[in-house]
């Protein structure tokens, strides 16, 4: 069971940072702009939300790099999105640039097109009555949601082996 602490508002600004953090850690991992964004929303000072998001980066209890892996993996297996997206999505959740980077070159463009294959492949067996230019345009637009490219698309219609004049 989750157990929130509760916040004493009589208490020193610091401490009611901290117990507002902690209780938005309990629910899942955060990067440290999500947690800065949640204690400013919260009415906390910038300078009270700073200090606590330093003393919890040094008790290992905020990393933006161990955040960006264990999202970038999530979101890859399970969601099937393409670097580009889950990219995106660390911007908007505050991560830096570099820890993008690292988290992002852990899956090679094999990996990627993998992912690609296996989801135009699922949903090309739902399609066999359709006309093969239907087929192309349903995938295509399911990958392109994804986030994949246009040469990753190309390359996955044509393994898929359905006609189509428009790839040749």
């Amino acid at each position: 069971m989750l157990k929130f602490n509760s916040v004493d508002q009589d208490a020193d600004p610091y401490s009611i940072a901290n117990t507002i953090a902690l209780n938005a850690l309990v629910t899942r991992a955060k990067s440290k702009g999500e947690l800065l964004a949640h204690l400013k929303k919260r009415g906390v000072e910038d300078d009270v939300a700073q200090a606590t998001i330093f003393r919890l980066q040094e008790k290992g209890l905020i990393n933006d790099s161990e955040f960006a892996k264990a999202w970038t993996q999530s979101r890859h297996t399970a969601k099937k999105l393409s670097k580009r997206i889950i990219a995106s999505e660390l911007r908007t959740r505050g991560v830096d640039q570099q820890s993008i980077d690292e988290a992002l070159d852990e899956i090679d463009d094999e990996s990627e097109y993998r992912t690609a294959f296996s989801l135009a492949m699922r949903k090309y067996s739902t399609m066999s009555r359709l006309e093969p230019e239907v087929q192309i345009r349903r995938i295509q637009s399911l990958l392109q949601r994804k986030g994949f490219s246009f040469p990753t698309i190309s390359r996955v219609i044509r393994e898929l082996g359905v006609p189509s004049d428009e790839l040749q």
